[in-house]
Parts: structure tokens; C-alpha cells; sequence
């Protein structure tokens, strides 16, 4: 089994740890658990609009380069936003179903749950039409969680190829998951504050409304003791279980009552079936940072033959160990030279490691540009491999129509850009003979001849 970068110790490690990793990790685990995902991401009235694009696929073309454009119809909407999601969110304000009182113009409005499982689990249940059972399953949760009026879209993808168990199933794998985009409505009681005039109404409830609020929905609970009793820490502070993890484990068990099975709930903070395609990902790219590992290997290799000389370096830091030093420490001259030698060599080695790392973050920007126009290239050019995939034969013979009549092209314009550079140096030679004529014309003439024997007579 072969062996990659984690992407954290890709882009943060020093090269020390970056080797081990690289030794170590493995690749994908075939025999790997099922889990259940649950998780909530938060959107302002700006930043929903990148999750909407997304979404409801409304941009040309995806940073995932994973997104199948062709495979979008197959995508399953349990409720299409008909509108924008800012839209839909000021006619539910207008019509007086949620309020955005006191909120900040910059205030968190939207709540995003993604759910989600391994595709592995849905190809060994069936594939697109049990994700399809599935997921409609998990919009009902949603409903209950949210609340139905509050959920501005729900939409299942089916169309984010996963490269890693395309390529270890041979044919398409598909990442089904599913998006539920809700507003984070809270009930909320108003009371009568000190300005009312009547004073008997103070303090009492004055209206109640659907207050959008993503602190009070996903407040945390505090843990309680088999008595029932609030546990709190060495500090005295209350020990509380965050509402995501709550939501992971309503998520888990409803989905388990509901008759689904063979996955465990997800562990916190989890995003497997990324990870996983990721690691395939970054797999093929670490063969390009073979080299580079290779140079900095050696490069470790020559600093670890100064290890050797770790009992003289501790000896010479013992020399003139005492409870005060003087102003000055006397050494042996033999001491005094390791000591500089040692200096030397670090300050050798660390100009050859700042180089080094230099050169290596060249390299990753140079990676990162030509990553850019590999995905340029790719988009550009996805249809045609798509559409050979599907009829390798038409569109051979389709491009080699195109190519002929290219050819028939070009021979036509080079026949008539021919026909030009005759027909135009025929009109040259015509009016040279021409001019030739017409002078001829004009010396034989009587009015010419008169002149010419005028001006010899003078």
C-alpha cells in the first residue's frame, strides 16, 4: 500500500515531520467504517450567495473540479428555492413570519446543514436510488429540526464524481449529500418595557414572534450526572455538550429508527468522504514532490552527522557551570575551536535550510499556477472527454470531418489566393502594354510630330 501527505503536514510541517508523515500515512482503507455526518455552516445576507451558486449549480463552472455538469439533472430538490435565498428571506420578513429584530447588518441569518455518509455506503445499498430514499428521509429530520416554513432549500447532489472509488470500482462513484439551507428561527417573547404607559402591562408579554437567531437556536446544554445533577469542571465551570454534537446524535438516531443501518455516527469534526477523495488527490500530486523530499533527505542526512558531536557540544555548555558567572569564561583552546566549528556549521546549515525552504515554497507557487491552468484546461476541454467517453467513435469520425473539410479549406483558399496573384499580375502586364500603346499612340500623331520639329527648328 502506498503512502501520502496529509494536507496539514503538506502545507504546515517542517520538513523533519513532513518526511515522517510521508513515510507513514496510508492511503485509503478499503475496509473503513460508515459514518453519518451532521454539520451547520452560517451565512450573512453577503456570504449566502456563494452557498446559493453552489447550491442550486448556478455557476459555469466549480473550484471542485469534481462537479459533472453533465450528472446535475440527476441533483433531487425535497423544496426548490424559486427565488433567491435573499429574496425568499425578505417575503418571509414582509409577511411578518420571521423578524430580524436587533440583529446586525452582518449578522449570521442562514444556517446550512449538510448530512452526509461515505459513498461507499450508498453504492453497497443501491447506489442513486437509495441516496434518493435516503436523503428524503433526512429532509424530514431537517423539517423537525428547523421547522418546514423556515427552509428555504433542500437539494441532494448526485452530480460530485468521487475520484478515489471511481477509480478503485472502475466506473462512476458519485458523492451523494445533501443541502438544507434554513433560518435559524427561534420563539421569542416581547414584553412591555418601563416606557409602556400603562404600568400594570410592564414586564408582561406584548407580543411573541419568530425571531431569527443562530446563537439561541444552537445554544449548548449542559452535561448532567446519572442523578440528573449540572456537572461542572476542576474550575467550577459548567461542563456543556455543543449543539452540533447534539444535532450528530439526534441525526444518528433518527435515521437508525427510521430503518437505516451499517454506518455509526460521525466522529466530531469528521469529513471523510473529502479526506478520502483529498487523499487521492494529493496522492498523485506528492509523486511531482518526489525529488524535492529526495534533496531534502540528503540535506537532513548531512545535518545528522553532526549529532555525533552532541556529548562535546553538552560538555563545552557544562564548561564554567556555577551558581554565578563572572564577566568572563575561560576555555581551552582545543574547547574554543569546537565551540566556533559548531558555530560555523549551525550558521552553514541554517543558511542551507532557509535556501532550501525558499525553494520549496517556489515550487508550491509554481505548482499552484501550473494547478491553475491544469484546471482551465480541464474545463475547457471537459465536454470533449465527456462526449468521447459516451461515443469515442462518433466524435473521432465528427473531429476527423472537421480536420478534412480544414484541409478542403485550406486548399480551396491557397487555389484562390493563386487565382489573385495571377489575375493580378496579368492587369499589371495589361497596363504596361496599355500605357505602351497609348505613348506609341502619341509620338505617331500629327500634333506630336509638329512639336518635336518646332523645338528642332529652335
Amino acid at each position: 500500500m502506498g503512502y501520502i501527505l496529509s494536507l496539514e503536514s503538506y502545507v504546515t510541517a517542517p520538513f523533519g515531520r513532513l518526511l515522517a508523515t510521508y513515510r507513514k500515512e496510508k492511503i485509503l482503507d478499503k475496509n473503513k467504517t460508515n459514518y453519518s455526518v451532521a454539520r451547520v455552516e452560517t451565512y450573512t445576507k453577503t456570504s449566502i450567495t456563494k452557498a446559493e451558486r453552489h447550491n442550486e449549480r448556478k455557476n459555469k463552472s466549480y473550484s471542485n473540479m469534481n462537479v459533472d455538469l453533465s450528472q446535475t439533472p440527476n441533483n433531487i430538490h425535497y423544496k426548490r428555492c424559486e427565488t433567491t435565498y435573499n429574496e425568499k428571506l425578505k417575503e418571509l420578513i414582509d409577511s411578518g413570519q420571521v423578524s430580524l429584530r436587533g440583529l446586525r447588518d452582518n449578522a449570521k441569518l442562514f444556517d446550512e446543514l449538510i448530512f452526509d455518509i461515505n459513498s461507499d455506503y450508498f453504492e453497497k445499498h443501491g447506489g442513486y436510488e437509495f441516496a434518493k430514499e435516503f436523503y428524503e428521509r433526512a429532509f424530514h429530520f431537517a423539517e423537525e429540526e428547523m421547522g418546514t416554513d423556515n427552509i428555504i432549500s433542500a437539494v441532494m447532489h448526485a452530480d460530485e464524481l468521487n475520484t478515489a472509488l471511481t477509480e478503485e470500482y472502475g466506473k462512476p462513484i458519485y458523492h451523494y449529500h445533501l443541502h438544507v439551507v434554513a433560518l435559524p428561527v427561534v420563539r421569542k417573547e416581547v414584553k412591555w418595557t418601563k416606557k409602556c404607559k400603562d404600568k400594570s402591562l410592564i414586564g408582561t408579554t406584548k407580543e411573541v414572534i419568530n425571531q431569527v437567531s443562530h446563537s439561541n437556536k444552537w445554544k449548548s446544554e449542559q452535561v448532567l450526572d446519572n442523578q440528573g445533577k449540572p456537572v461542572y469542571d476542576k474550575r467550577g465551570n459548567a461542563v456543556l455538550i455543543k449543539s452540533y454534537s447534539l444535532l450528530q446524535d439526534r441525526f444518528f438516531k433518527y435515521m437508525s429508527d427510521s430503518g437505516y443501518k451499517d454506518f455509526i455516527r460521525g466522529v466530531k469534526g469528521s469529513n471523510q468522504e473529502h479526506l478520502d477523495d483529498l487523499q487521492f488527490k494529493i496522492k498523485k500530486d506528492t509523486e511531482r514532490l518526489d525529488k524535492i523530499v529526495n534533496q531534502v533527505e540528503e540535506k537532513e542526512n548531512s545535518y545528522n552527522s553532526y549529532m555525533k558531536y552532541d556529548k562535546q557540544i553538552e560538555n563545552i555548555s557544562n564548561l564554567g557551570k556555577q551558581k554565578r558567572f563572572s564577566k568572563k569564561i575561560e576555555l581551552e583552546q582545543e574547547d574554543y575551536e569546537s565551540l566556533t566549528q559548531y558555530a560555523k556549521k549551525g550558521i552553514v546549515a541554517d543558511k542551507e535550510i532557509y535556501e532550501l525552504n525558499n525553494r520549496i515554497d517556489n515550487l508550491r507557487n509554481a505548482v499552484d499556477k501550473w494547478k491553475s491552468l491544469y484546471d482551465d484546461i480541464v474545463e475547457k476541454t471537459k465536454d470533449y472527454f465527456h462526449a468521447i467517453k459516451l461515443a469515442p467513435q462518433k466524435v473521432t469520425n465528427f473531429f476527423k470531418s472537421l480536420f478534412d473539410k480544414e484541409k478542403q479549406d485550406e486548399l480551396e483558399r491557397q487555389r484562390l489566393e493563386q487565382e489573385k496573384i495571377q489575375a493580378e499580375r496579368k492587369a499589371r502586364e495589361e497596363a504596361r502594354e496599355q500605357a505602351r500603346l497609348e505613348k506609341q499612340k502619341l509620338k505617331n500623331s500629327p500634333e506630336y510630330k509638329k512639336r518635336r520639329a518646332d523645338r528642332d527648328a529652335r
